[in-house]
């Protein structure tokens, strides 16, 4: 697990980033409404660190992460890739920054074209983004495979023969043909067997440290996500909820969110099992296309009050790299006598 010291230089700043996926109806296709995918998220994630996105499905974490690269042209917001403004850049515009910044996908055996061979696969974005000579590439192509651990004898081989561990190390390998600095890892385990997952994830360790990469590890499997995040983002219909360091979130989440989210990791412990209290939600998800008023978890949270449902609570810092978007840890918005849930961090806090 890479846990040297992180470059406190953000490599990527995402402001009020909205993803709005507009909706037609009646003969005509009028616009009648919009799915609020992703609503106004906010972060920053740090040079040579792994930023953990969790949340239950649905809540746009895939989503978020393809608006960040701009596979999709986004609603509104701003996205900087190294100091770069790149959230209403033309796709045309982008083309030239497409190499430092790249994605892995969820599911492999979609990811992959099954027409291509490996050798095709891996050196596809180097015929769009470089001038290097056929056999240069042949030879960058084998390098990679060596770096993901597939065996070069196989570069001739389709998709269909290979595992799907085998066919995600291929996609792992395209994501680093141009050197990019920043990938998206998109779920990148869930659709493999549990005792193939912790060899991609390991691998995904080794090839951050070996060439220096930044992740944005979306997924909604807790524990691999303490196990490989620096930071944890906590996404709920649309919106962060709670960010924070990861042993200080995994320890002492702040949002009512986090802890039902936290609590219903299993415990390996038989002994244990017992004595872990479980949060169990009531309600449905409310559906994206028409979140509630005011906070969009009032209508399943176990500690909701009135300005819940109809004040949109900000984000704000209330420990050390910490931030929670919830009126329990805004003073300005408890009822009088109530104090909030922690008191609110000094300038002067140092980080975990």
């Amino acid at each position: 697990m890479f846990d040297g010291p992180v470059s406190r230089k953000p490599i990527l700043q995402v402001r009020d980033l909205k993803m709005h996926f507009p909706i037609h109806t009646g003969l005509l296709r009028r616009r009648t409404g919009a799915v609020k995918a992703v609503d106004g998220v906010t972060f920053d994630v740090m040079e040579g660190e792994t930023l953990g996105l969790v949340g239950e499905s649905g809540c746009g974490k895939s989503t978020c992460g393809r608006a960040i690269l701009r596979l999709y042209d986004i609603t509104q917001g701003s996205i900087r890739l190294d100091g770069e403004e790149i959230g209403q850049t033309s796709q045309n515009a982008l083309r030239k920054l497409r190499p430092s910044m790249q994605m892995v996908f969820q599911d492999p055996q979609a990811s992959l074209n099954p027409r291509m061979t490996v050798q095709s696969i891996i050196q596809e974005p180097l015929d769009e983004h470089s001038t290097l000579s056929r056999a240069e590439k042949h030879e960058k192509v084998l390098q990679l495979m060596d770096a993901v651990g597939l065996n070069r004898r196989f570069a001739g081989r389709y998709p269909h023969a290979f595992s799907g561990g085998q066919r995600q190390r291929i996609g792992i390998a395209r994501a680093l043909a141009l050197n990019p600095r920043f990938i998206v890892c998109d779920e990148p385990i869930a659709a493999l067997d549990v005792s193939i997952q912790a060899q991609v994830v390991n691998l995904l360790e080794d090839l951050q440290e070996k060439f220096g990469l930044t992740y944005l590890f979306i997924s909604h499997d807790l524990s691999m996500v303490r196990h490989i995040a620096t930071r944890v983002a906590v996404m709920y219909l649309g919106r962060i909820v709670e960010l924070g360091p990861r042993e200080a979130l995994f320890r002492n989440p702040l949002h009512p969110y986090t802890k039902a989210l936290l609590s219903a990791v299993p415990e390996p412990d038989p002994s244990l099992e017992g004595t872990v209290e479980r949060i169990i939600l009531k309600g449905d998800v409310p559906t994206p296309a028409n979140p509630p008023k005011g906070c969009n978890f009032c209508t399943r949270c176990p500690s909701v009050m009135d300005i819940c449902k109809t004040d949109d609570p900000v984000s704000r810092k209330v420990a050390a790299g910490r931030q929670v978007a919830c009126h329990l840890y805004d003073p300005s918005k408890l009822p009088a006598g109530m104090k909030p849930a922690v008191p609110e961090a000094s300038e002067h806090q140092q980080g975990e």
